[in-house]
C-alpha cells in the first residue's frame, strides 16, 4: 500500500499541530474549529461607484437571478484538490470553507457624483443595456453617499457629492457614522470596505504615517500626506471593518494601517486589481524564469478611455500606478539572482488616455528576450481586454475572502493577508518579507492557506508516494 513521502508526513502534522493549538486556544473543537459560519448579512461598502463597483453590484445581482454565471471567480468556481491524486476530491471552494452567499451580500457606497447604480452603470458602457434593464429596479436603489474627497490628490475629477467637515478629523468621524448607520439599517452582521475609486497622485510614508497617535494629530491638523483613501481605511479599521484596495494608493501599505488591522481584528491586504497587462506578466514571467530564457527588454502601453484612463492622464496620478506596475517583473524574475539573464532588463510601462476606447483596455507589450547561446528573439502581446469585467470577480473573492479572514481566529489578527496576493499588483507582506508575483505560487499560497485553515494536508506536488 503506497505511503506518503517523508517531507508530505512532516508538513502535514506541522500544519495539523498548528490548527490544533489555535483550535484549543479558541475552545473549539472540528478541523473548521476556527472559523465561525457566515450567518446573516454581509455588508458590502463600495468606496467609487464608477465602471468597476457597477459591474461587480450589477454582475452579483445578475448571478442572483439566474441571468449569468460567474465566470472568473475563484470563490464560486475554483475548485480545492484535497489529498492524494487518485483520491478524486476537488469540491467547490465555496462548499469547502464558509464563505458567504452571494444572496447574503448588501450594498451600499460613496462616491463624488450624485447618479444611483443603474444611471452609473448605464454611463459607464460596460454591461449591455438590456441586462441592466433586467435589474434596474434593484440598481436604482443603490444611492450612493457623501464621499470624502480632495481635487488636490486627483486632479482630473471633481463632482457635486463631497462632505464637509472641519478638518479631516471630521471626516473621518463623518465615515465611521456612515458605516454604524448602514449596518444598523441595512440589517449586517459584518462589513467590508473596498476601494474601487481613482488612483491617487504618488505619495510616500511620512511620519505622520508611523503611529496612531501621529496619524490622528494629522487627521485633526490637515497633513497634506494623508488622502482620502487613508481617511476611509482609518474609519473601517477603526470599526473593525476588513479594508481591500483596488488602486495602487498608499492608503494601508503604512505602520499605521498595520496597527490598527492588528488591533482591531481587521483583515488588510495588497494594492490595485490585477486585471490586464499585468495580469499577463504574472503568466508570461513566471514561463521564462522557469525555463531560464532572458530577458533584455519589456515595453508595455496601454489605450483606456474610462475614467480610469482620464484620472491617470494626470502625471501624479499616473506616478502611482507606473510604480505599482514596474515592480512585478522585478520581484519575479529576481535579477539578482540570474543577472546575465534579467540584470540589464530595460522595463518601460505607459498609459494613454483615448476616449473613444471606453472600458475596453488594450494592452500592447513587445518583449526582447534571448534564448541559448545568447540568440535573440521577440514576444508581442496585444490584450485586448475589458477592465471592469476583470475586476469585478476580483472584487467578490476579496470581499468575501476577507470576510472568512475576519470570521477566522488564526487569520483575523495578522492583519495583512498575504495569501490574497493573488488577486493584487502590488502584494502586502511582513516588513523585512518580499512579495512574491509569481501568479501560480501565489494560487498555491492562497489554496494551501485554505487546506491548513481546514485541516487538510498542504499539497506539495513532490508525488513520490505514488512510486513506493
Amino acid at each position: 500500500m503506497p505511503t506518503r513521502s517523508k517531507s508530505t508526513r512532516t508538513i502535514t502534522k506541522k500544519s495539523q499541530a498548528a490548527l490544533a493549538e489555535v483550535i484549543q486556544s479558541a475552545g473549539h473543537s472540528g478541523d473548521a474549529g476556527t472559523m465561525q459560519p457566515a450567518k446573516g448579512k454581509l455588508g458590502v461598502m463600495i468606496v467609487g461607484m464608477g465602471a468597476v463597483a457597477t459591474t461587480f453590484v450589477a454582475g452579483v445581482e445578475a448571478i442572483r437571478k439566474g441571468l449569468s454565471a460567474p465566470i472568473g471567480s475563484l470563490t464560486q468556481m475554483g475548485t480545492i484538490r484535497l489529498g492524494k491524486r487518485t483520491d478524486k476530491r476537488s469540491p467547490r471552494i465555496k462548499d469547502f470553507v464558509p464563505l458567504a452567499e452571494l444572496n447574503d451580500l448588501v450594498f451600499t457606497g460613496w462616491d463624488i457624483f450624485e447618479d444611483d447604480m443603474y444611471t452609473a452603470a448605464s454611463k459607464a458602457g460596460v454591461l449591455d443595456q438590456n441586462l441592466l434593464d433586467k435589474i434596474k429596479p434593484f440598481l436604482s436603489k443603490i444611492k450612493p453617499q457623501k464621499a470624502v474627497f480632495d481635487q488636490n490628490y486627483v486632479k482630473r475629477l471633481d463632482g457635486p457629492n463631497v462632505k464637509k467637515g472641519k478638518n479631516k478629523m471630521d471626516l473621518a468621524e463623518q465615515l465611521r457614522e456612515d458605516i454604524r448607520n448602514f449596518k444598523k439599517k441595512s440589517g449586517a452582521s459584518r462589513l467590508v470596505t473596498i476601494w474601487c475609486g481613482s488612483t491617487e497622485i504618488f505619495l510616500k510614508p511620512s511620519k505622520v504615517h508611523q503611529t496612531l497617535e501621529s496619524f490622528e494629530k494629522g487627521l485633526r491638523d490637515n497633513d497634506k500626506n494623508i488622502a482620502p483613501s487613508m481617511i476611509y481605511a482609518y474609519a473601517s479599521l477603526m470599526e473593525g471593518v476588513p479594508f481591500a484596495n483596488g488602486a495602487p494608493n498608499l492608503t494601508v501599505d503604512l505602520p499605521v494601517m498595520h496597527y490598527l488591522s492588528k488591533k482591531n481584528n481587521a483583515p488588510i491586504c495588497g494594492k490595485d486589481f490585477k486585471t490586464g497587462q499585468t495580469l499577463m506578466k504574472t503568466i508570461l514571467a513566471p514561463g521564462f524564469k522557469a525555463r531560464l530564457l532572458g530577458v533584455k527588454g519589456w515595453y508595455s502601453t496601454n489605450i483606456l478611455g474610462n475614467r480610469d484612463g482620464e484620472v491617470l492622464d494626470d502625471p501624479g496620478s499616473f506616478k502611482t500606478k507606473e510604480e505599482s506596475k514596474l515592480s512585478v517583473l522585478e520581484h519575479i524574475l529576481q535579477p539578482d539572482l540570474y543577472p546575465e539573464l534579467y540584470g540589464d532588463i530595460y522595463h518601460k510601462v505607459t498609459i494613454n488616455y483615448y476616449p473613444p476606447r471606453g472600458d475596453n483596455k488594450e494592452g500592447w507589450d513587445n518583449i526582447d528576450i534571448f534564448g541559448w547561446l545568447g540568440y535573440p528573439m521577440q514576444i508581442k502581446v496585444d490584450f485586448l481586454c475589458r477592465d471592469s469585467i476583470l475586476a469585478a470577480p476580483i472584487v467578490l473573492d476579496l470581499i468575501l475572502f476577507l470576510d472568512l479572514a475576519k470570521r477566522c481566529s488564526e487569520l483575523q489578527g495578522l492583519g495583512v493577508q498575504e495569501w490574497l496576493s493573488f488577486y493584487l499588483k502590488s502584494p502586502m507582506t511582513a516588513p523585512g518579507l518580499y512579495p512574491e508575483h509569481d501568479l501560480f505560487i501565489q494560487l498555491m499560497k492562497l489554496k494551501n492557506t485554505l487546506r491548513h485553515l481546514r485541516g487538510e494536508e498542504l499539497i506539495t506536488h513532490l508525488g513520490l508516494e505514488y512510486y513506493d
